[in-house]
């Protein structure tokens, strides 16, 4: 006889997991250590196997580790059919959960979306925005339905339907002596401080992959590189798209040889249907991205 599984006690061993440990997952839960203790080992009773190691660390047992991406799976599933049913209970047409480039999020997602809701004013829209890796994985999980990334390598789980290209240049501040250039060779950035960023590694695998080694800093929050960038301590190389117009003393210079681009593009799970409301978005997407791209390019 198979055992019941309960979603709450599931939880619980995530966020010990997350967290590091059953103190601080209390704490994150709002609820206190022995009850979260006497959940879990309720649940390593039913299973018939312990999950974690004793001592009461939150190391995972090898049958622990075994669950834990089964229960992360169940967890994600069973949260995805209750907010469905929910959202059918109140009559509203669909959900639609995204994840997004912070580039592409804060760029050019606003206006989409608000086309978006004008023409289907009964849906509503959670947009998530992170890194490539995090979308991909949001959209690998089944937390997201859909996603807009530059896809680093090719994913067996994912269809990758390409959009828009967006190539990839140097940033600097309005007194650096690149300021005023119309473009750059790799070459010239020799010698210079370098902050390598989260897009750095389009790079890797072109003639200017050397300036990955000669990197002085390594800043992945777009704020603090930009403060850096804002304090003449170094200069960096970003996608156009990402280069961050509202700081009036930065400068974008194109970065011609070698001539190095991103390809941003709509992503989801191979195999897996779309509810109607997630497909009338990446009908929308499909339509409207690469133009209004090239009319934010125009724009500037």
């Amino acid at each position: 006889m198979h055992p019941e599984l309960k979603i709450q006690p599931l939880r619980y061993v995530l966020a010990i997991v997350d967290e590091g440990g059953f103190h601080a997952a209390a704490r994150h839960l709002h609820r206190t250590q022995p009850a979260l203790s006497m959940a879990v080992r309720e649940l390593e009773q039913r299973l018939g196997e312990p999950l974690f190691e004793k001592g009461g660390k939150a190391t995972l047992t090898p049958f622990g580790a075994y669950c834990l991406p089964r229960f992360r799976e169940l967890v994600t599933q069973h949260d995805r059919v209750s907010r469905d049913l929910v959202a059918r209970v109140e009559k509203r047409a669909g959900h639609i959960d995204m994840a997004a480039v912070p580039s592409v999020a804060s760029r050019l997602m606003p206006r989409l979306l608000s086309d978006f809701i004008q023409r289907y004013p009964d849906l509503r829209v959670s947009l998530h925005d992170g890194n490539a890796d995090f979308v991909g994985r949001m959209v690998a999980s089944g937390e997201v339905d859909l996603g807009i990334s530059s896809l680093w390598q090719a994913d067996a789980e994912l269809d990758f339907h390409p959009l828009m290209r967006d190539a990839i240049g140097v940033v600097c501040r309005e007194d650096h002596r690149f300021a005023d250039r119309l473009a750059l060779n790799w070459q010239e950035l020799q010698g210079e401080v370098l902050i390598r960023n989260g897009t750095s590694r389009l790079l890797s695998g072109t003639d200017a992959e050397p300036l990955l080694a000669q990197s002085a800093f390594d800043i992945s929050n777009m704020i603090s590189l930009n403060a850096m960038l804002e304090a003449g301590i170094g200069i960096t190389t970003l996608p156009r798209l990402a280069f961050p117009e509202e700081y009036a003393r930065l400068r974008f210079v194109p970065l011609s040889e070698p001539y190095v681009e991103r390809q941003i593009g709509l992503i989801c799970r191979v195999d897996v249907s779309l509810s109607p409301a997630a497909a009338a978005m990446r009908q929308h997407l499909m339509e409207h991205l690469g133009e209004q791209a090239s009319r934010h390019s125009r724009s500037r």
